[in-house]
């Protein structure tokens, strides 16, 4: 049975269902399982190799915290794990910190939909704000297929991409 937050606030469930004003969707094909997909997802170590040292904190069930930090500790972005079904499906309410211009833009809603497909695994991810024009979409539009790019590669070959801004 899926986890779903009911918050103490009503209208913040309500709000990240109605994000649609702007929208990145990305779709890719991981040779592995939903289980490693998921592990993958939620484990902090495993974070740091293909989200190029920045990683997740969360105990990933509905309704506990999250943050997202860089390799000093500094918070860039933090929100609440609204739905959580392993291996299947997580959503978070994202608030960016570290830009004042995407931080002002308020929550956006992040979810990953993970599906067997064969001997495959489809991973969808849908990060999406109700702001138009969002400049928070905007900056994640290029960074998710990098990150999703190295998962990828970590989950079907046991090596992440390396940091492309890095001097080789």
């Amino acid at each position: 049975m899926p986890e779903t937050f009911d918050p103490s606030q009503p209208d913040l469930q309500q709000k990240a269902k109605e994000m649609s004003k702007s929208k990145f969707l990305y779709v890719t094909y991981i040779r592995t399982t939903a289980d490693k997909v998921w592990d993958a997802l939620t484990n902090k170590e495993l974070m740091k190799s293909y989200w190029f040292n920045m990683h997740q904190e969360s105990n990933w069930t509905a309704g506990s915290s999250w943050e997202m930090k860089d390799s000093k500790g500094e918070v860039w972005d933090s929100g609440t794990i609204l739905e959580s079904q392993r291996p299947h499906r997580l959503v978070i309410s994202w608030q960016h910190q570290h830009h004042e211009d995407a931080r002002a833009e308020g929550y956006s809603r992040m979810t990953y939909l993970i599906e067997s497909a064969g001997l495959l695994v489809k991973l969808t991810v849908s990060h999406e704000s109700g702001v138009e024009n969002s400049d928070l979409i905007a900056k994640v539009s290029g960074g998710w297929p990098m990150i999703l790019s190295s998962l990828k590669s970590l989950l079907e070959s046991g090596e992440a991409l390396p940091y492309p801004r890095k001097a080789a």
